[in-house]
């Protein structure tokens, strides 16, 4: 896919949902077809799972040193998730969007707000549902990964991260991923073309209405 990224600035696009709505399945297609859209790598001090790996799934660090990232401020969000924390490091991502580059991150309503609070211009917030409840359980269920106690947890979880939607840009019911793809694409083509995010805009429009 051609982008005409000449001088824009990149965006920061977060993709939340509750879990099994569709949004790993989304962000890999997007990371994919879009070259220039990169995937925010949080830091974690949970121990890494089979085949994670250091600096492409997590930052992996040890609480000794997020503590000493967060009173350095060097995380544009952070929160503690059960027993471990998570922050999504803030100089690869300014970096990134002085680039041209968007940045896509995948991450809850409570991470969102902190985003909102540090890099409100910078943000698309999409918010993915399910086309309902009981396709949402029948998803989980068929990963087979998780137990009844886990996927009844999941599903409190998730009642509670949908009354949320109302506090991003887009919503898109994930019914069908290709439908999905299609809204995305269209939010991202005119996300990119907002004024603020083209600055080479104001010598161009400049020159067009100089004086002869």
């Amino acid at each position: 896919m051609s982008n005409d990224s000449r001088d824009r600035r990149g965006l920061m696009l977060i993709l939340s949902s509750p879990s099994g709505a569709g949004k790993t399945t989304l962000s890999r297609r997007l990371l994919d077809e879009y070259k220039d859209m990169e995937l925010s790598v949080s830091a974690t001090t949970r121990p890494p799972r089979p085949g994670e790996k250091d600096g492409r799934d997590y930052h992996f660090v040890d609480e000794a040193r997020f503590r000493e990232m967060v009173r350095n401020d060097e995380f544009l969000e952070w929160a503690q998730v059960f027993d471990a924390y998570y922050g999504t490091p803030r100089e690869p991502v300014e970096k990134a969007l002085a680039q041209g580059r968007d940045v896509l991150f995948d991450i809850d309503w409570q991470g969102a707000q902190q985003l909102k609070q540090r890099a409100a211009n910078d943000l698309v917030k999409v918010f993915i549902l399910p086309p309902s409840l009981e396709e949402l359980e029948a998803r989980l269920r068929k990963r087979g990964q998780d137990n009844d106690e886990v996927i009844a947890e999941r599903m409190a979880r998730a009642r509670d991260e949908i009354s949320h939607w109302g506090e991003y840009h887009y919503v898109i019911v994930n019914e069908d991923v290709e439908r999905s793809m299609e809204d995305l694409r269209a939010i991202l083509a005119a996300e990119r073309r907002l004024r603020k995010r083209q600055p080479w805009l104001n010598d161009f429009v400049g020159n067009l209405i100089r004086p002869f």
